[in-house]
């Protein structure tokens, strides 16, 4: 495939962000190593659950986990745009819960990040190939 070297650069740097990044949040939803998730679920949320937060979390890493690991196997357009509804959604949760405005502000950043790594994948996959006759070659 014939990509410019920034277009190239852009995809790969996002692709291992946007895998990396919700893998290990995903696995950490189980050791609880990097922070207490539960601390960040809305009061609110926590009372409609049929679940316990804990198990809610580690639902939530289930499909972090997914998402990472189908974005380091290449399937950036589609779940490029899952990961960018996905922090949406984790930003509105935090701002229901009357804190951590700081990390949904973020999480809203990094949905604009998974979003262009969809639309950065929809652009690579769009690159017309254009055969020039022969003479063409010669004469440059």
């Amino acid at each position: 495939m014939l990509v410019s070297r920034q277009l190239n650069s852009a995809y790969w740097a996002l692709r291992l962000a946007f895998g990396l990044g919700p893998l290990l949040a995903g696995i950490d939803k189980f050791t609880n190593i990097l922070v207490s998730w539960d601390k960040y679920l809305s009061p609110a949320a926590a009372r409609v659950l049929p679940v316990n937060p804990a198990t809610f979390m580690q639902a939530a890493g289930i499909i972090e986990i997914i998402v990472g690991l189908a974005i380091l196997f290449g399937a950036t357009r589609v779940f490029g745009y899952i990961a960018m509804i996905w922090l949406l959604a984790i930003a509105a949760n935090l701002a229901s819960s009357g804190a951590y405005y700081d990390i949904a502000v973020r999480d809203i950043l990094l949905a604009v990040g998974a979003f262009s790594l969809a639309r950065v994948t929809e652009a690579r996959e769009s690159i017309v190939y254009v055969e020039r006759p022969e003479e063409w070659r010669e004469a440059a």
